[in-house]
């Protein structure tokens, strides 16, 4: 098992980008959680195998029909506490 943790930059907030991604995420099988940030962006981490990690990182991209994702950075670490579900934190 991998974990993500990726920032999500563009038009992510007030869109309902976090409900999205996290009906998403549980659909797919991931499991961690997402918040917003500050600045304006999306914090978000994620666990699962690198293939289904791929293809939410994918996935969150498109976001919900508001929403313009216009980057995402991510980078991949060892899972170091393991979630059972994926949530939207504050």
């Amino acid at each position: 098992m991998t974990e993500l943790h990726m920032t999500v930059f563009g038009k992510v907030q007030g869109v309902w980008f976090r409900a999205w991604t996290r009906d998403t995420a549980r659909e797919m099988g991931v499991t961690g959680w997402v918040r917003n940030l500050p600045d304006g962006n999306v914090e978000a981490l994620a666990q699962g195998n690198e293939e289904l990690l791929a293809r939410f990182m994918e996935r969150l991209y498109d976001g919900p029909p508001l929403a313009r994702v216009t980057k995402i950075d991510s980078s991949k670490h060892d899972v170091k506490t393991e979630f059972s579900s994926f949530e939207v934190t504050r």
